[in-house]
């Protein structure tokens, strides 16, 4: 991920550039990392120590969205229903 793509995810989901903190940004940015890390997978099968990583980027990701469902469900079906993660 480049730094203008994550900027630009911090400015969409966040109140301003500066606002990485919000749990809407974070679940994003991890969404856009586990999105590309998924292609990666689809070239190299074998390369486990990787995945490992995405295993934890997927478990941290979905300890912020069980966070922002006790929170805000309107907040948790929006940032869902705008990334696409549920089917």
């Amino acid at each position: 991920m480049t730094k203008e793509e994550k900027l630009e995810l911090i400015k969409q989901y966040g109140k301003n550039e500066k606002d990485s903190g919000k749990s809407e940004v974070q679940i994003a940015l991890l969404t856009k990392r586990i999105n590309d890390l998924t292609d990666h997978f689809n070239a190299h099968k074998k390369d486990h120590h990787s995945r490992r990583g995405l295993m934890m980027m997927v478990g941290k990701r979905r300890r912020l969205l069980d966070y922002l469902m006790k929170k805000d469900i309107a907040r948790y079906r929006s940032i869902i229903k705008e990334l696409n993660i549920r089917k």
